[in-house]
Formats: C-alpha cells, sequence, structure tokens
C-alpha cells in the first residue's frame, strides 16, 4: 500500500488490486472492488496487471505530489508484445484536486479500443441523499433508491453530444460528493448502471483512440467537497469553465451582435416549405407514398406569419425547414436554389422582409456535416475516412444515402452558401446548423485534410463565428460545453425522457445542470406541449427560464420529441407563451444560481435566478408561481381557459 497525503486529502494505492481510495478528512471515496483497471483490443482485453514489467514510484515536485505508475509490455498468448504505457495519480497543492493521468508511452503490438480508467466507486448505500449526477441531455439526478433502471445513454455517454452536455459526473452522499471532470473529452465518454430500485449507481469514464492510437495523455480531475448538494458541483465546475475563458455570457454575445437582445422572449416557431423523402430513404413509406413529398408555398407561410400577429403573437423567431429546392434534408451542403415550386428565391426574400415588417426574426435551417451522395458536388475525396480507408454511411435521412463531410471543408460551405442568399437579398437574422451540437466529432483520416474530433469541434465553432461575423445569430439541435463560446441559441436542450414516447418511466429525477453551469450563456427554447392531463412540458420552460415554442411542426413524426399532445387553441398557446416570454426576457441573461426539491419532494421544484427572480412548479398540481421582486404570479392547471 502507498499512501500520499497532502493537508486534508490523502491518496491510498493498493500495488496488488491496483485500485485507489481517496480521502478527503474522515470522507472516503474508494473504488469498487470488482472493478479492474483494464484495456480492450479487437480481441478481448488486457488488465493492467498482466503487464510483463510494473513499477511505481512516489513523485513530488513544486506543485504536489502524487504515484507514478509504468506498466511495460505484455504478452498474449506466446508473443511479448512491447505496447507500454503510464498512470500519474497525484494531488495538487494549491487546490487540493486530484489527477488521473494515462500516458501512452509506446504503442507498438497493440490496437487499443477503450481504456477503463480511472474506476468507478464504490456507491452501494441505498439511501435518498445519494445520488448520481450524469450530463444526459440538460442533467439527470439518479437517486440510489430510484426505482427504474437506466436505460441506454444516447452517443454511448460521448462527451460533447447529447448524452454528455458537459464532461463530467459527479456522485454525492449525504452533503460529501466529488466532481469527476475530463479534461480531455474530445474522444471520451462514460458508462453508467443503476439496476431497478438500487441499491447502487455505478459511473465510469472511457477513452477511445484517435485515428488508432491513443496518441495523447488523457486527464480526469476529482474534487473532493464537503458540505455540498449537487448546486455546488455545477457552480464548482462553472469556476473551471471561465478559468478556462469559455463562460461567454449572452450580454458579451450582445454586445456583438445587437439582434440577440431581439430573440430574447420571442415564441419560436418550427415549419417548413418542402418536403422530399427519397424511395432509398429508411423514412421512406413504401405503403402511403403520398405521405413522402409535402410543398408549402413561401406565401402561404407569409399569411400565417400575418395571421399570427393578428392574433396577438408580438415576438416571433420563425426557423424555417425545407427552404430549397432538393427539399428537407437533402443534398446538402449544394442546397440550393429555394424552392421554385413554393415561389423561389422572390417568394422567400417576400417571407423575410414581411417577417421584419411585422417586427418578427427569420432564420433557416442548414446542415454541413450528412454529405449526401446526391449531392452534385458530392466527392468521396472529401467524406470522413476512418483509419481502415472506409467511408461511414447510413439512408437515415430523407435523402437517402449519405456519408459525413470532413469538418475541415463545412466552413467553406458555409460561406459559399451564405453568400448566395446575400446575392438574393434574403436577409436572415439567424441560421440553424443541424447536429452540430447533438452528434460526435468526426474524424478524418484522409491525408489532405487529416482531422481529429477535437480539430471537428474547432471546425463546427469556425462555422458559427462566421455567421457572427455576418451579424447572423447561429443556433444548432442541442446544446453543449464546447459551443459555448461561439453559439448563441439552440433548437432545444430538453431533458431525456421528452425526446422518448410521453408516458415513459424517467430514468431519474430531471434536473437542470446545464443551466445551473451556462444559464446565461445560451438561449434555450422548450417544448410547450401538453402531452397528457398529468404531463405538460410548459412547466419545464418555466422552471428553466427559458425560451418557448409558440408553434413546433417537426420534420419527423414521433421522432425528436414530435409526439402527438392535447389539442389548443392559437390563442391559448399564445397565452402560454406570453408566460414563459415574459420571464425569459427578465432572466435569460441571469446566472441560474440555484435549484432546489422542495421540502425534499421532487415534485416540487424552485429554480433561483441572479436578480432575485425564484420560480417554483408543482408537477403533481401542474401549478407554478413565478415570483419577480415584489410581483407575484401564480397559474394552475387549466388557467388557459379561464
Amino acid at each position: 500500500m502507498i499512501n500520499i497525503v497532502d493537508n486534508s486529502i490523502r491518496i491510498c494505492f493498493d500495488d496488488e488490486s491496483l485500485r485507489f481510495t481517496l480521502c478527503r478528512g474522515e470522507t472516503v471515496w474508494e473504488w469498487n472492488t470488482s472493478y479492474v483497471p483494464c484495456l480492450e483490443y479487437e480481441r478481448g482485453r488486457l488488465e493492467f496487471k498482466d503487464a510483463v514489467s510494473i513499477s511505481h514510484e512516489q513523485v513530488e515536485n513544486g506543485i504536489g505530489r502524487g504515484i507514478r505508475s509504468r506498466y511495460e509490455r505484455f504478452r498474449i498468448g506466446d508473443v511479448e508484445i512491447p505496447y507500454t504505457f503510464e498512470t500519474y495519480v497525484w494531488v495538487e497543492r494549491a487546490t487540493g484536486d486530484i489527477y488521473f493521468e494515462w500516458i501512452p508511452i509506446c504503442e507498438e503490438g497493440l490496437q487499443v479500443k477503450h481504456v477503463y480508467w480511472p474506476g468507478e466507486m464504490s456507491f452501494e448505500q441505498k439511501e435518498d441523499d445519494w445520488y448520481t449526477l450524469l450530463n444526459f441531455q440538460q442533467g439527470l439526478m439518479i437517486p440510489n433508491t430510484w426505482e427504474t433502471k437506466l436505460g441506454d445513454i444516447v452517443f454511448d455517454g460521448y462527451f460533447g453530444t447529447a448524452g454528455g452536455y458537459m464532461p463530467w459526473f459527479a456522485q454525492v452522499k449525504g452533503r460529501e460528493g466529488y466532481l469527476a471532470l475530463c479534461m480531455t473529452p474530445w474522444n471520451a465518454g462514460y458508462q453508467a448502471e443503476h439496476p431497478a430500485g438500487g441499491p447502487y449507481t455505478h459511473v465510469h469514464v472511457w477513452y477511445e483512440p484517435s485515428h488508432g492510437k491513443m496518441e495523447y495523455r488523457r486527464i480526469m480531475r476529482y474534487s473532493l467537497l464537503s458540505g455540498c448538494d449537487y448546486n455546488d458541483i455545477c457552480k464548482k465546475y462553472r469556476e473551471y469553465v471561465n478559468e478556462q475563458g469559455k463562460l461567454c455570457t449572452l450580454n458579451e454575445k450582445a454586445a456583438r451582435v445587437p439582434a440577440v437582445d431581439r430573440l430574447i422572449g420571442c415564441g419560436f416557431v418550427h415549419t417548413g416549405i418542402k418536403t422530399n423523402v427519397r424511395e432509398d430513404s429508411d423514412f421512406y413509406d413504401k405503403n402511403q407514398p403520398d405521405k413522402n413529398n409535402h410543398l408549402t408555398s413561401f406565401a402561404a407561410r407569409e399569411e400565417q406569419m400575418r395571421e399570427l400577429h393578428k392574433a396577438g403573437a408580438q415576438k416571433v423567431y420563425l426557423h424555417l425547414d425545407g427552404w430549397a429546392q432538393p427539399g428537407y434534408d437533402n443534398q446538402h451542403p449544394d442546397y440550393s436554389p429555394a424552392c421554385e415550386e413554393a415561389g423561389g428565391w422572390e417568394g422567400m426574400q417576400s417571407l423575410a422582409d414581411t417577417m421584419h415588417d411585422l417586427g418578427y426574426l427569420f432564420g433557416i435551417h442548414d446542415q454541413y456535416r450528412d454529405y449526401y451522395l446526391a449531392a452534385p458536388s458530392f466527392d468521396e475525396d472529401y467524406a470522413c475516412r476512418l483509419t481502415d480507408g472506409s467511408f461511414p454511411q447510413h439512408q437515415r435521412w430523407a435523402g437517402g444515402p449519405q456519408s459525413f463531410l470532413c469538418a475541415t471543408q463545412a466552413p467553406y460551405y458555409v460561406k459559399r452558401n451564405f453568400e448566395e442568399l446575400r446575392k438574393h437579398k434574403v436577409k436572415l437574422d439567424c441560421a440553424y446548423l443541424d447536429v452540430f451540437t447533438c452528434n460526435e466529432g468526426d474524424e478524418c483520416n484522409n491525408p489532405r485534410h487529416r482531422m481529429s474530433r477535437k480539430e471537428c469541434y474547432e471546425a463546427r465553432n469556425h462555422c458559427f463565428d462566421y455567421l457572427m461575423s455576418q451579424g447572423i445569430l447561429p443556433s444548432s439541435e442541442e446544446v453543449n460545453d464546447w459551443c459555448v463560446p461561439s453559439m448563441v441559441f439552440s433548437h432545444y436542450a430538453p431533458y431525456d425522457f421528452m425526446l422518448r414516447e410521453p408516458g415513459s418511466p424517467k430514468y431519474g429525477v430531471p434536473v437542470p445542470l446545464f443551466n445551473l453551469v451556462y444559464h446565461d450563456c445560451l438561449i434555450e427554447p422548450w417544448m410547450m406541449d401538453k402531452v397528457s392531463e398529468e404531463e405538460d412540458y410548459m412547466l419545464y420552460a418555466v422552471l428553466n427560464g427559458g425560451a418557448p415554442y409558440l408553434l413546433r411542426d417537426g420534420a419527423y413524426p414521433n421522432f425528436d420529441g414530435s409526439f402527438d399532445s392535447l389539442e389548443s387553441s392559437l390563442k391559448e398557446d399564445i397565452r402560454r407563451c406570453e408566460v414563459v416570454s415574459k420571464l425569459h426576457e427578465k432572466v435569460a441573461k441571469c446566472e441560474m444560481v440555484r435549484h432546489e426539491m422542495v421540502d425534499g419532494d421532487y415534485n416540487i421544484q424552485r429554480t433561483v435566478f441572479a436578480d432575485g427572480t425564484a420560480v417554483t412548479v408543482d408537477f403533481g398540481k401542474q401549478k407554478f408561481e413565478i415570483v419577480y421582486g415584489t410581483e407575484k404570479e401564480t397559474r394552475g392547471k387549466g388557467w388557459e381557459n379561464e
């Protein structure tokens, strides 16, 4: 056993099991006894203890103390391979933070698929105040007593995707907790397990190679916190982001492009022009072919916007799908000209002008990841190439067979296409670059434009930055940690259950982890559907101080949260949106300083914003209360019909 002690922090390392125990004062966090440090390769796995030579040494330098271990050479069958790596676990003296570093030394003889280290914590006690925090979309808290089994996490828990908006997870027992932060998140993610009824939740990080090699040092930072809850953990992470210079607020973005202030408080309208589902698409309906194609003219959308204005909708942002000749999700990145049957460039320009005459904002759907084989300029040489020379392909979306455009090329296409829109005098306030912030970063091994996942995220941000430079507010499908400095708003930032069939069991308690860190940095529109008599998504919009969806016509039925909901009148929809918009105008630029379960009841939740505004929601009784200083607004079930 090797022990490192620095102030109140103690690291204990069992040099036989290779497991660590972390201590702060009297609180102990130990790796689960069933965990075995290992790495996975094509034909199986190797445990760290299988190394031919293992050595450990204590290290002390000017910033802290730790344990360096070297795992040198491995034997597979009768063959000894030179594969070697090190681990370095150390405590930073200035902060008490503990760093776990996995360092490749020699990668000859083995192509690793995953490294599973550091290990999961033992977290076995069945108590309500023992809980796990996962950044699964907006945020999920899983008490150890939670009755529902944790289902699949989208994108396999990749950090930087909908499965991991922020690159950390955490656990709290009573008032003691840890924050596990991945400082190298580009080729990393997490796995979590919670069986039905508990009594435990296990969570751990995994690393994957980049271009077939582990290639660079991987770092996890553990902060051991005392007297904390999930709010403190989120604020600890916000401090880290601020230290990195990545906490870019809406105030800062509005200083660059004043239209940010006009978007705040808008009711979002999502609708389209042309749908064209090709026969070679997975979405093609062979039994009802008439459903595969749909067309609405620009003039009809223009009239719809005038009707909204007459009905009393004061602030509106229109997100327009399928505006180009190929139709929605077709032939990207060659998405031009404006749909001729719908009125062409003149019709689109007229719609944009009408939006501005009404005082509304106008934006379009666009796409620079899905690279359709039917695109006139498609060239396999610019598609993402894997290390084995192959090109990923599928035919899920309306446009049929596609690969992925190497993101190094995306900024050029963005410039080309938006110059075309400008040439035809289509005045845009906003633009939506689909899937960038939802899907994992891509890698490309083509030597002409080789790209890592980290470089992919940088290229996606370059696209957002270009739009901002042109006075166009950029958005994408969801939110994510890496895009905060460059993006203004999203399509949504939902709790995970909102994208499943209404009524599905919740995997845990929905908590706004992302908004506790970034509420004042991005605009998030929220679904407003009444999906049943017992569930009204408007309550989550109010609780989160977000923008409302006034009308939401999803491109694909029963997909991405576009499910049937209870019918309501346009008058009711506008009244509901007015309440959410009023709150959004008040708090959009405010930090969400706290979220809490009132009296420990998961059904009664409260958020407090930096200006003192407080929102309390009772999900059981379907009512809410907003307190603006001395002004109080209380609404209950059925108020829209009063």
